[in-house]
């Protein structure tokens, strides 16, 4: 089979003969009225190629439908002007970079429809094209912009950079208001919605699809689809991994399933990991392996994030959708940048719950988090693996040795809260140890800071700042925190950990076994 990894031209992947699995009944569905739409999905969600589906479509172009849905929905096939503008081939580390990619296809473009006298903007000249290409061609104009935030993501950390950026955008896309009449249709797609934060708030006509229910499907895969159209690739899959076929659709939806666009539905897989995984018939992280949340952990360090809030805060839907506030509160473009997704929803209080989509996103981000907090570059580097055998032997001095190592070798410079420093260390180190044993964090009596279960033993963990660890072992006893394992036979440990905010590292810890 000829797997599209890659592959975001759709003339290409249908001359190619590669895999297809057939979207364009919803694009038929969007094409159908008049009015410009935008989509947000994660990076490597196969926004570009539905773009090009699109664009492919409307050039009339029906001979690469063939056996598709929109070759018996569309009857008429008329060819419109295509404007298809694609942001993605930039990087916009300086001021000029956003005026050079607009000024190449502005140029590309005049070659077609040609250039009117006295425009010199970029705006006035991309007016100035969408009204003669519709006078030329008879038909009206079709706009297609694709990952337009990409200026804005690369620039976040620049604040100038950025406020440049967002005016030449609001500037460029205005244009679409002024020359309504002459443009049948525009679909936008990106990573973030930054759509609610002024750029395209001329376009009081524009529809944002990206949480509406018959739209969900429209980029990345279903079960029903995978089933349906690669369910021999599956059986492969498992076969070489030494597991049945059930086994392999459940690991593959541990995996690479679990994206939510809005509540309550059908969860989507992640095209590019899960066609990955198919085609090299192994498990592994392939979304991570394309790119790196860079502007997301310096956010998260800039705003003093607390690590443990990622998967435990209820949000509105407003928080969702607007990043206008990112600098104080980035929950907002970590979700739409797809690391996390809705996992549950409160009708009567209109709150979402975000959790990790799936365990490629899930791990890939802890380490990524395990570099920006600490030192720890990657899991072999601080040896996770013996952390979690001397945990599995009951080894607990071995252990907090090895721990009070890791923090005697962090040099992070922690700016703002010093407590939340130590938390979000934390969080990241018992993270990585989750994927290995069983960490958790409540009780019905407080909130005891960590405990770690594996067959034989289990540790329940109160940290202190600038305290004492007598201290941090009385609330263990007061809270009532090794009550629920009264009954338990597994051995028990309490460990009081009290750590030093001028020294930045663990200052004392005691061990009491029950």
């Amino acid at each position: 089979m000829n797997y599209p990894i890659g592959i975001q031209d759709f003339e290409k992947l249908r001359e190619g003969n590669y895999l297809y699995i057939d979207k364009t009944q919803l694009i038929y569905k969007l094409a159908s009225g008049f009015g410009y739409y935008f989509l947000s999905r994660p990076r490597r969600f196969g926004k570009s190629l539905l773009i090009s589906t699109m664009e492919a479509y409307f050039l009339g172009k029906k001979e690469l439908f063939k056996g598709l849905a929109l070759e018996q929905l569309e009857q008429n096939w008329t060819v419109y002007p295509v404007l298809h503008l694609d942001l993605n081939t930039s990087e916009y580390r300086k001021e000029n970079d956003l005026s050079e990619e607009l000024n190449r296809n502005l140029l590309r473009w005049e070659s077609i429809y040609s250039k009117g006298e006295g425009e010199v903007s970029s705006s006035q000249r991309f007016a100035g094209i969408i009204e003669r290409a519709c006078n030329q061609t008879g038909q009206k104009v079709v706009i297609l912009i694709d990952e337009y935030d990409k200026p804005l993501l690369n620039s976040i950390g620049n604040p100038e950079l950025q406020d440049h950026y967002r005016s030449q955008m609001k500037a460029f896309y205005s244009v679409m208001k002024t020359q309504d009449r002459y443009i049948k249709f525009g679909f936008i797609t990106g990573v973030t919605r930054f759509s609610k934060v002024s750029i395209f708030s001329d376009l009081n006509n524009f529809t944002d699809i990206s949480m509406d229910d018959e739209y969900v499907e429209i980029c990345g895969l279903t079960e029903k689809e995978i089933r349906n159209n690669l369910d021999a690739e599956v059986e492969k899959l498992a076969a070489a991994n030494d597991i049945t076929k059930d086994e392999g659709y459940a690991e593959l939806q541990e995996y690479y399933d679990g994206y939510h666009f809005r509540q309550e539905s059908v969860g989507i897989y992640n095209p590019f990991s899960l066609l990955s995984a198919l085609r090299k018939r192994s498990f592994g992280s392939y979304w991570f392996e394309t790119g790196t949340p860079t502007f997301l952990m310096e956010l998260l360090k800039k705003t003093n994030y607390n690590l443990n809030e990622l998967v435990e805060n209820e949000v509105t839907t407003s928080t969702l959708s607007d990043i206008g506030n990112m600098d104080r509160n980035p929950i907002s473009v970590i979700y739409q940048s797809g690391y996390l997704t809705i996992k549950g929803y409160d009708k009567r209080f209109k709150q979402y719950r975000l959790g990790f989509p799936n365990r490629e996103v899930e791990e890939g981000f802890t380490q990524y988090l395990s570099k920006s907090f600490t030192k720890m570059d990657s899991v072999s580097a601080f040896d996770i693996k013996n952390f979690v055998l001397e945990l599995e032997a009951g080894k607990v001095e071995s252990f907090m040795h090895r721990l009070e190592a890791l923090f005697a070798d962090n040099d992070y410079r922690v700016q703002g809260n010093q407590e939340l420093y130590f938390q979000n260390v934390l969080y990241v180190f018992f993270k990585l140890m989750g994927f290995f044993v069983e960490v958790e964090r409540a009780t019905s009596d407080g909130r005891m800071d960590m405990i770690v279960k594996t067959a034989d033993y289990i540790y329940i963990f109160e940290f202190k700042l600038d305290k004492s660890a007598d201290e941090a072992l009385q609330q263990i006893e007061d809270k009532g925190y090794a009550l629920p394992y009264a009954a338990d036979p597994r051995r028990l440990y309490k460990i009081g950990v009290n750590f030093s905010s001028d020294r930045r590292c663990i200052e004392e810890w005691k061990v009491v076994e029950r």
